[in-house]
């Protein structure tokens, strides 16, 4: 009977077997991890990234992988379907709110509340907050901070912004509790990427496109509702408010106060433990700034000023009347 042969012992040697595949390198001292695609890595995008939208890992000289909010192709500067949707909404409301079309949907002899025109105001301030952003995005990214390309203010998506809270939820409250336009401070912005020379020009680019919104809403009312006439139309008086509503965003927000863009005007004379101090509690400011032009005896004199700038640039003295009463639409609680 034949002996079984002894089991042949693993090859020791460095050079390559018979049935071994042939590799450039020494295969045995790569870690596998090293030899996979970076894109098998699943890794939190969590370091810091750079202007190419890639993102650069704890060692400098290794680039994980690319950034998600910088794909780099036109899309990352395209209205976002959501902003689209949003005007399309704002467009039904309007039309709606036009033929007052819930006198029709009530019964005969009812008193009704309209609940449309506050929805159209609504749509249209956060349309109108997102604008804003957009204004301080584009001038930031323009000026050097790349960080918001592909994001949700440069994209006009305000369901993404980076801080909801400050960018789309306390606008909203400062218009519906005060009847003010006002919107958060700018806090996504990375003013440390940005040439001190130029951050003047981003904290006015909000201020600015408010500015815009609010002429081209005020010349759409003026011409729908010519000199010696009035109207009660709750589209029309729901413009009315909206245009006041920017017009006292812009003017507010070039206030030198912390929490406002005016603010970045001033901080060439501060010191940077100063600036970083003050734009890290920049909301407590703004809500501090509401909180004083909410007081009702500031209010009215606030409110009072805008009317009065409106009869003097505008040929209808009506038109102060068609904004109050839009924001009588809006807060019809009280």
């Amino acid at each position: 009977m034949p002996t079984p042969e002894t089991p042949r012992s693993a090859d020791t040697t460095d050079g390559p077997g018979p049935n071994t595949a042939p590799d450039t390198e020494d295969a045995r001292g790569t870690d596998p991890w090293e030899r996979m695609p970076q894109d098998a890595l699943n890794v939190p995008d969590l370091d810091e990234d750079t202007e190419d939208g890639s993102v650069v890992d704890a060692d400098p000289t290794v680039v994980t992988k690319p950034k998600a909010g910088g794909s780099g192709g036109r899309s990352d500067f395209l209205p976002s379907p959501v902003f689209v949707l949003l005007l399309g909404l704002i467009g039904f409301a309007g039309w709606l709110s036009w033929t007052a079309a819930e006198l029709d949907w009530a019964a005969e002899g009812t008193s009704v509340t309209p609940l449309v025109p506050p929805l159209l105001i609504v749509l249209g301030w956060i349309a109108s907050a997102t604008v804003h952003e957009f204004g301080h995005a584009l001038a930031a990214y323009l000026a050097g901070d790349r960080s918001l390309r592909g994001s949700g203010y440069l994209r006009l998506n305000p369901f993404a912004f980076r801080e909801t809270f400050g960018g789309l939820i306390l606008p909203l409250v400062y218009l519906c509790l005060g009847g003010l336009g006002l919107t958060g401070p700018p806090t996504y912005v990375k003013w440390d990427r940005i040439p001190a020379s130029r951050r003047a020009v981003v904290a006015l680019a909000g201020p600015l496109a408010s500015l815009v919104v609010a002429a081209a809403l005020t010349v759409t009312v003026s011409v729908l509702v010519p000199p010696d006439s009035d109207t009660t139309n709750w589209a029309i008086s729901s413009m009315a408010f909206l245009s006041l509503a920017n017009l006292t965003a812009a003017v507010v927000n070039l206030l030198p106060v912390p929490g406002l863009d005016g603010f970045e005007l001033l901080t060439p004379a501060l010191s940077d433990r100063v600036t970083g101090f003050l734009r890290v509690n920049a909301l407590y400011f703004s809500i501090a700034i509401f909180a004083l032009l909410w007081f009702p005896s500031v209010n009215d004199a606030f409110f009072n000023a805008f009317y009065r700038f409106y009869d003097l640039v505008l040929p209808n003295p009506a038109y102060p009347g068609m904004a109050f009463f839009g924001q009588l639409l809006l807060q019809f609680w009280t």
